[in-house]
């Protein structure tokens, strides 16, 4: 990847290559999705990020990591409602999850717009994720 385009997640999730093609246009719905998105990432605490990061590694490297928010959402023991930050995690997830590749790439673009460091926290996580099984 000689080119300034960063990999893709499963570039970085597998170390392989692909070719580059011109993107198509984003949706109005996706930029919307993308907006929300940002908008809560840059009023989430320091703690929030770190959940919201472990969550973005999880999903770019699926079956090498097991988030612990994906743990405990799972054990369905509630004694209270969901927060504002949990409702926000199952919205981005169900974005995320109805996203093409190249539209999770050009939100991780616009991520590291928003944020260099984060997201590259979020590469070196990914790197750890190689030769886990």
């Amino acid at each position: 990847m000689s080119d300034s385009t960063p990999p893709s997640l499963v570039d970085l999730a597998y170390g392989l290559g692909s070719s580059r093609r011109q993107s198509p246009p984003l949706s109005f719905v996706t930029l919307q999705e993308y907006r929300c998105v940002l908008s809560w990432f840059l009023g989430w605490g320091t703690t929030q990020r770190q959940q919201f990061l472990e969550d973005l590694i999880s999903k770019a490297a699926p079956g090498k990591v097991c988030s612990l928010l994906t743990q405990l959402t799972t054990m369905q023991v509630r004694d209270r409602p969901p927060n504002i930050f949990e409702c926000q995690l199952r919205l981005w997830t169900q974005w995320f999850e109805s996203w093409t590749e190249e539209e999770r790439n050009a939100f991780l673009n616009r991520l590291e717009e928003t944020d260099p460091m984060f997201v590259a926290q979020f590469y070196t996580g990914v790197a750890g994720t190689a030769g886990r099984d």
